[in-house]
C-alpha cells in the first residue's frame, strides 16, 4: 500500500470543575463525546455530557511537540480550555447516553444529537463555529413513553441524508427509525443492543438503508426498505459469552466490530466474510472503535482499561498508543479527519492527532 499513519501530537486538557464537577457515571460504551474541528485547525470543540446536560468546551490544536515513552506510548502535552459552557438546550429528563455530532456536508452546518436512558431523542443544528443552538431543534419522545427501566441509548445519524437517525435501546431490545420527528420504523433485536452504524457506500443507493447493529454476542445487518424477517438480513455470531459493545464502517464499506473478546474483526458486507481478525489487540474489553479517514485499512481502537490505539487491522500492527488517566465516559472520531478525542472520569480530556507519514 505504501500509505500510513503516524501520530502528530497528543494533547490533554482538562474541564473545569466549574462547569462539572463530578461527571455522571453512564454505561460502559464510551458514547459521551463527540468533536468538531474549526476549518482552520487551530482549535477543537469538544461536546461532553453528564447528567441530563451537554457542555462543550473549546480546545487549542495549535502545533506541539511529540514525545514519546516506552514502546511508543505518546505522552501527552498540557494545552489550554480556552472556552466552556452549558449547552443552551432543553434539557433531557434522565441521564444523556449518548452524544453525536453530523456534520452536513456543503451546508457549513452542524446537527448535534443527544439521547437519553429512555430513549428521548433531542437534535439540534447548529452553524459550523458551533454557536447557534436555536436554529432548529426537534426532540422526539420514544415511542412507549419511556415506560419501564432506563439503560444504554445509541444514536447514529445517516451519513448521507442528516435527518435520517436511529437510536438503540438497550433493554427494550429495540432500534427506532426517524426522519427528523417522524417515526418511520421499529427494529426488534433478539439481544441487548450496544452499538449500532449507518453503513457507508455499499452502492445501490443503500447509504441511508442499511444498519449495523451489536447485539450481545451477534452482528446483525438491517435493512429498513425490507419488510421480511422484521428488517433483518443477516446475523454474525461472534464467540459465544463475548459481548461485542462497538461497530463501525469504513468508507469502504468495511465493517469492524469489537468487545469482550478484546479482537477487532472486520467484515466485508459484500461476502459476509471475516476479511481481518486482530486477535487480543487490547488488554481488555473493546468500547469504541473507528476506521481511520485518510486510510480505512487503519482504525482507531478503544479499549476499557484507559487504553485507545491506532493500528493497521491487515497486519494486525500497532502504530501508536495513549492512556487516559481513569475510566473512558466518552471516546469518539471527528467525522472527517483523523483527530480523536476521549473524556475521563477524572475531567482530563486527551485529543490526538494523526497524519499520513
Amino acid at each position: 500500500m505504501g500509505s500510513s499513519l503516524e501520530a502528530k501530537s497528543l494533547r490533554k486538557a482538562v474541564v473545569p470543575s466549574t462547569l462539572i464537577e463530578n461527571p455522571s457515571p453512564g454505561n460502559l460504551q464510551s458514547t459521551r463525546l463527540a468533536l468538531h474541528v474549526n476549518k482552520d485547525g487551530s482549535s477543537c470543540w469538544v461536546y461532553v455530557a453528564s447528567g441530563c446536560n451537554i457542555y462543550k468546551l473549546q480546545i487549542l490544536l495549535e502545533d506541539s511537540w511529540l514525545s514519546k515513552g516506552k514502546e511508543g506510548l505518546l505522552i501527552p502535552e498540557q494545552t489550554e480550555v480556552i472556552d466552556s459552557m452549558l449547552v443552551k438546550r432543553c434539557p433531557h429528563r434522565s441521564e444523556i447516553q449518548s452524544v453525536v455530532l453530523a456534520e452536513i456536508e456543503s451546508t457549513g452546518y452542524l446537527v448535534l444529537g443527544s439521547v437519553d436512558a429512555y430513549g428521548h431523542l433531542i437534535v439540534s443544528k447548529l452553524d459550523a463555529s458551533g454557536k447557534d443552538v436555536d436554529r432548529i431543534t426537534y426532540s422526539v419522545l420514544p415511542q412507549d413513553s419511556g415506560v419501564g427501566e432506563g439503560s444504554w441509548s445509541g444514536l447514529c445519524f445517516s451519513p448521507i441524508q442528516w435527518s435520517m437517525a436511529a437510536v438503540a435501546r438497550s433493554f427494550c431490545k429495540s432500534v427506532d427509525v426517524y426522519d427528523q420527528d417522524i417515526h418511520l420504523q421499529t427494529l426488534r433485536t433478539l439481544w441487548y443492543p450496544s452499538s449500532l452504524n449507518f453503513i457507508q457506500n455499499l452502492g445501490q443507493g443503500s447509504e441511508t438503508s442499511i444498519l449495523a447493529i451489536t447485539e450481545g454476542c451477534q452482528l446483525s445487518i438491517w435493512d429498513l426498505r425490507m419488510k421480511e424477517n422484521g428488517g433483518c438480513v443477516h446475523r454474525i455470531c461472534g464467540s459465544i459469552g463475548d459481548i461485542f459493545y462497538a461497530v463501525c464502517s469504513s468508507s469502504t464499506g468495511n465493517i469492524a466490530v469489537g468487545g469482550a473478546d478484546r479482537t477487532v474483526t472486520i467484515y466485508d458486507p459484500r461476502r459476509w466474510a471475516a476479511l481481518s481478525r486482530w486477535v487480543h489487540c487490547s488488554k481488555y474489553e473493546i468500547t469504541g472503535l473507528a476506521f481511520s479517514s485518510l486510510y480505512s485499512d487503519y482504525i482507531y481502537v478503544q479499549g476499557v482499561d484507559y487504553e485507545v490505539f491506532c493500528g493497521q487491522w491487515q497486519e494486525s500492527s500497532k502504530v501508536f498508543s495513549f492512556r487516559g488517566d481513569s475510566n473512558w465516559l466518552g471516546f469518539s472520531k471527528c467525522s472527517n479527519r483523523d483527530i480523536i478525542g476521549g473524556w475521563c472520569d477524572s475531567g482530563s480530556i486527551f485529543l490526538a492527532d494523526a497524519v499520513a507519514k
